[in-house]
């Protein structure tokens, strides 16, 4: 359980004049800090309030110190509002206030108690102090009286109290009317109202009191009778923890006490750790009595789950029990707003950060009045970071950032300096904006009253009148005219517009702004997407439109098999939806579905989807009937061409590879003696020459030597290796030629020559010495031997080379 929020006792019991004289002296002893000239540069506090805690009837003061630029006039708030001068409180010539006799509320008076600013003001603008909380002194009665004990010697006894006070009470005991001592080891007193002894004998017995006191008053709680009995028997008694740690709530510098008190036979020994098992540390950490951890002036590191074991010793048995220590620690800053001077027309920006535990809250004030987003203020970033766009004279002033958390607050101040160029235009008059369609707006405005000879053009700054205005935009716009068209709007929107009118020296005020909202339209069809769910049923997902809703519109849906002529719908459905299921359907049809939104306007296009509901696995999601066509006559037409090219691709490999083979062989084949092995035939000697083969009336016995001799290619091999359309002479498929019948100029021929022990396949043109029709022409031979390779009649020679 969290400890009440108190403030930590500033002061011990004592008189009050003593401490009064010194907080109205303490602010005129502080040194000033100057600019040289006897005053400081910006205003800010030299000497901000405390919280304090007063006893009715009594003087209280405040400390408020202000360093500035004179004159600098000094009031006070009380609970935000104004204090007004009175013979009750009365502000010092050092600023601080000062109240003669504090009250609490009765006989129509009203409390001194409350939350108290300090306030500045000088030309620059207004800074305000942080809270000071201001509480009377109270004394509550104790809700809860330390109870009878009964313990055995050498045992433990515990005896507790608590009651509530501002400040926080001292508490102290007393045995038999008369104050322990704490010089005592075996008494322990713990500041929350526990008075533990250890190893009790029999001379501890008595009655003991609790004494609650501070500036408020004194209390004596009831007395409860320590009674201790005989020793024990000495039997073994497992370990114990009788009280163990409670959570607790604290601010930093504060002393957190964790309580802890264990019983056994043979007496356990305590320990404490921290559950995420980081180390306790050492500095600022005691043991108080036989195991109650005491840690002095916490900061945030401490915060953290504490556990207390008791072991018996030499041994692994023990007990635990844990608490939760929480660490606030009031604001502070880390950076604070810088003063920046920044010419008028152009954006200024302050960042602050602060630090605390909780996170401190961030505020701005401009001049001691709160700031909150709008118009040409921004904050972002948890509102560390302010940024005033267009600035004009009206923004000149002191900002502050204040920070606040639980644990208290913090401020820093700076100031912004406006720029006035001299010359500069004033803000464009009579700026007007006209609908024209749902996507366009016509702005047009009037020329300053002053300074318009430099301009050099306008600036329109555009923006929802629901958003931000982070997220404005701007379109420049030449000095030659004074309206301009924007286009590209969201039909049905109300825009805000202003403008500026710039020259070389820079940019005039803005002038006032102005609301137009588009012209309304029919919605656009919406993205429509199709789920299939089972064999009958379809889900249908859209994207929502809450927009519809404002313009009384919706969704509306339809749908039908698509051999039916008539549609099942309207369906109608809020904007705020994006799906809808179809169920009930039949699984050997094709359904049509048809969604289109509809406002005030009229009703928007439908999107239109083609369902197959064959096959619950898997969707098909089909456009309209006409594409669906198109697209599938595409993709089969795509896949046939592309059956086809494979196919001719390989034909073309095969045929190439096949080429290269013969070609190789073929070259091969030659050798370098083929113009000595062929001659004319007009050389007589060629008769006798072995070496040469008449192609034209070889006889039977040259040519059986030749097969003997050389590699044969017969008929049918040629055949295989060449195509017959290619070959003249292998399978004539022409018709038997009339021996009598002309022959012609030109004929393919095949020859055989015997070189290097192969048989050469040779295609040549022959050259024929008689006239192409002569009446000489011999006829063909008949020999139908293997060794036959031409059909021709002509005996005419093969020329080498040809």
């Amino acid at each position: 359980m969290a400890a009440p929020r108190a403030a930590p006792p500033r002061h011990p019991p004592a008189p009050h004049w003593p401490r009064l004289l010194l907080s109205l002296l303490l602010p005129l002893l502080l040194p000033a800090r100057s600019d040289g000239l006897g005053h400081s540069a910006e205003l800010a506090f030299a000497v901000e309030p405390s919280d304090d805690v007063a006893v009715p009837g009594q003087p209280v003061m405040l400390g408020c110190r202000v360093e500035g630029t004179p004159p600098v006039r000094i009031t006070w708030r009380k609970n935000g509002v104004e204090l007004p001068e009175s013979t009750h409180s009365t502000v010092l010539a050092n600023g601080s206030l000062m109240i003669p006799h504090f009250r609490l509320e009765g006989g129509g008076s009203p409390s001194d108690e409350g939350d108290y600013e300090c306030v500045a003001q000088n030309r620059f603008g207004l800074v305000v102090s942080r809270k000071a909380r201001i509480q009377a002194a109270t004394m509550s009665d104790f809700h809860v009286h330390p109870q009878a004990t009964v313990g055995e010697e050498g045992g433990v006894a515990r005896f507790q109290c608590q009651i509530h006070g501002l400040p926080k009470p001292q508490i102290t005991w007393e045995k038999n009317r008369v104050p322990i001592d704490t010089d005592n080891e075996r008494y322990t007193l713990l500041p929350k109202g526990v008075l533990q002894i250890t190893g009790l004998r029999a001379e501890d017995s008595g009655i003991f009191h609790c004494v609650a006191s501070n500036i408020a008053s004194v209390r004596v709680s009831h007395g409860a009778r320590l009674t201790v009995s005989g020793s024990g028997s000495g039997a073994y008694k497992e370990p114990m923890i009788l009280v163990g740690p409670e959570n607790l709530t604290l601010t930093v510098h504060q002393t957190a006490v964790l309580e802890c008190v264990a019983t056994g036979n043979p007496r356990p020994i305590v320990s404490w750790s921290r559950l995420d098992g980081r180390p306790i540390g050492v500095e600022g950490i005691q043991v108080l009595g036989t195991g109650n951890l005491i840690i002095s002036d916490v900061t945030v590191q401490h915060s953290g789950v504490y556990v207390c074991a008791a072991n018996r010793p030499g041994t692994r048995v023990r007990r635990t029990a844990q608490g939760r220590l929480v660490v606030q620690a009031p604001a502070e800053f880390v950076q604070h707003p810088q003063s920046i001077s920044r010419p008028a027309g152009t954006t200024a920006m302050f960042t602050c950060q602060a630090q605390g535990e909780p996170p401190p809250h961030v505020t701005w004030l401009k001049n001691g009045q709160v700031l909150g987003p709008g118009g040409h203020v921004r904050l972002k970033n948890n509102n560390s970071t302010l940024t005033i766009s267009g600035i004009g004279p009206e923004d000149e002033a002191i900002y502050q950032c204040m920070a606040e958390n639980s644990a208290g607050s913090s401020q820093a101040s700076a100031r912004l300096t406006v720029l006035w160029a001299e010359g500069l235009p004033g803000p464009p008059r009579n700026v007007q904006a006209v609908s024209m369609s749902s996507t366009e707006v016509r702005v047009s405005w009037s020329e300053p009253l002053v300074n318009t000879k430099e301009i050099i053009g306008y600036v329109l700054h555009i923006r929802k009148a629901a958003d931000p205005p982070e997220l404005e935009y701007q379109e420049a716009v030449s000095k030659s005219t004074l309206q301009h068209v924007v286009s590209d709007l969201e039909a049905s929107t109300a825009y805000s517009f202003y403008i500026k009118a710039y020259t070389p020296r820079g940019a005039s005020l803005a002038s006032a702004p102005t609301l137009a909202s588009t012209l309304g339209e029919a919605p656009a069809p919406p993205p429509l997407s199709v789920r299939v769910l089972s064999s009958s049923s379809l889900q249908l997902l859209w994207e929502p439109w809450p927009r519809l809703a404002q313009h009384e519109g919706g969704f509306k849906l339809f749908y039908r098999p698509a051999s039916k002529a008539s549609f099942t719908g309207p369906i109608m459905l809020p904007g705020t939806v994006s799906s809808y299921n179809l169920s009930h359907l039949d699984p050997t049809v094709v359904y049509e579905v048809k969604l289109l939104a509809y406002n005030q306007h009229g009703d928007g296009n439908a999107t239109v989807r083609f369902v197959s509901l064959r096959g619950a696995s898997e969707r098909t999601a089909l456009s309209l009937p006409c594409d669906c066509r198109k697209e599938e006559a595409t993709n089969q037409t795509s896949t046939t061409g592309i059956v086809i090219g494979i196919h001719i691709g390989v034909t073309c490999i095969i045929f190439c590879v096949l080429f290269l083979l013969f070609g190789q062989r073929g070259r091969t084949l030659l050798c370098t003696d083929v113009e000595n092995q062929l001659s004319p035939p007009q050389d007589p000697r060629s008769q006798g020459d072995p070496g040469i083969l008449a192609l034209n009336g070889a006889g039977r016995g040259e040519r059986g030597q030749l097969g003997r001799d050389k590699k044969h290619v017969d008929v049918k091999e040629l055949e295989q290796l060449f195509p017959p359309a290619g070959v003249a002479g292998l399978s004539d498929p022409r018709p038997t030629q009339d021996p009598a019948a002309p022959i012609p100029c030109e004929e393919t021929q095949l020859s055989m020559l015997p070189l290097q022990g192969h048989s050469l396949l040779e295609e040549s043109t022959l050259e024929v010495q008689a006239p192409c029709a002569g009446p000489t022409a011999a006829p063909a031979p008949q020999d139908t031997g293997p060794a036959r390779l031409s059909t021709d009649a002509a005996a005419q020679p093969l020329r080498s080379g040809q």
